[in-house]
């Protein structure tokens, strides 16, 4: 194998680990906050649905805001019901990812190609040529955001506040600081970028849509999270290893010499493989937020 293959195989695992590392990172803001959300599946689908047609109306940039704003609706909902209402988050999350299943497979269907959307191709995000190769400038977005998260979260007044909700509600609020509005406004951050990663998926990465197309990333970010004991520079480390995992079974598909060798398809198991492992082997020894989970009431 030469460096040639070795550098397709970096540059394509760089595209993967995008969508993975962007809704870690978010989930990263919910989960210090106190909330957790397994509706990242549901949000990056509707993110790659809503964005693919913002992107077809105003340009790929229009497409990744859509995105953003999908992202943040949604986490707005969701924060609503969990904080105010006291909603089971459990059971919110799972009813965002059956909303969006449902939703973007009717939307798919009433385009009159069941299944499938190819993205107009004016709606597709360009990549930047370089001699080294071709990149998406979304590879910067997520290389740098988990930095800039990590100094908001451990560096900052902000950072503080929403870190306190989530381990000590009441003491928080013994210090004036507004729990629910925190907890409401740091969860529905976190989701907007899981709704971009959803957008990148479908007008950057894969220029198409399909009701498949999340294809368990918001779970795999989840056990990112985990992996990151809720530090978003190790969101990077895990992001990356999981995006190597998902383009390697891509780019074992597209060589014969190594099918013979390994099946792509078994290839293809490898990230949710990894997941598993990574969630049993560190599972116990992340700790989390004390609160995280528990609705807050004022006694």
């Amino acid at each position: 194998m030469n460096l040639g293959y070795l550098w397709g195989i970096f540059l394509g695992s760089l595209h993967a680990m995008v969508p993975i590392t962007l809704t870690a990172t978010g989930e990263v803001i919910g989960e210090s906050s106190g909330l957790f959300n397994i509706g990242l599946e549901g949000i990056i689908l509707l993110g790659a649905m809503t964005g693919a047609l913002g992107a077809e109306v105003g340009g790929p940039i229009f497409g990744l805001l859509v995105g953003v704003v999908t992202g943040f609706a949604i986490g707005l909902v969701f924060g609503l019901v969990c904080t105010y209402f006291k909603g089971v988050q459990l059971i919110a999350g799972v009813g965002i990812n059956l909303f969006a299943a449902g939703l973007v497979t009717f939307w798919l269907i009433d385009l009159g190609v069941p299944g499938h959307h190819a993205v107009a191709e004016k709606g597709q995000m360009v990549d930047i040529s370089t001699p080294l190769g071709d990149f998406s400038p979304m590879i910067l977005v997520a290389l740098g955001l988990p930095v800039l998260i990590y100094f908001l979260l451990y560096r900052t007044k902000l950072g503080l506040k929403i870190r306190a909700v989530g381990e000590n509600p009441q003491a928080a609020d013994v210090a004036g600081i507004k729990i629910h509005l925190l907890r409401w406004l740091s969860t529905a951050a976190g989701a907007s970028l899981a709704g971009l990663a959803g957008a990148y998926i479908s007008i950057d990465w894969m220029g198409s849509v399909t009701k498949e197309i999340s294809a368990g990333r918001g779970f795999i970010a989840l056990a990112t999270v985990v992996f990151s004991g809720l530090n978003p520079l190790l969101v990077l480390l895990g992001g990356f290893i999981f995006g190597f995992f998902d383009n390697l079974a891509v780019w074992v598909a597209t060589m014969p010499a190594v099918q013979k060798v390994i099946p792509w398809q078994f290839v293809a198991m490898a990230p949710y493989v990894v997941t598993l492992l990574v969630v049993a082997g560190v599972i116990g020894r992340v700790r989390f937020p004390a609160a995280m989970g528990i609705p807050y009431e004022r006694e």
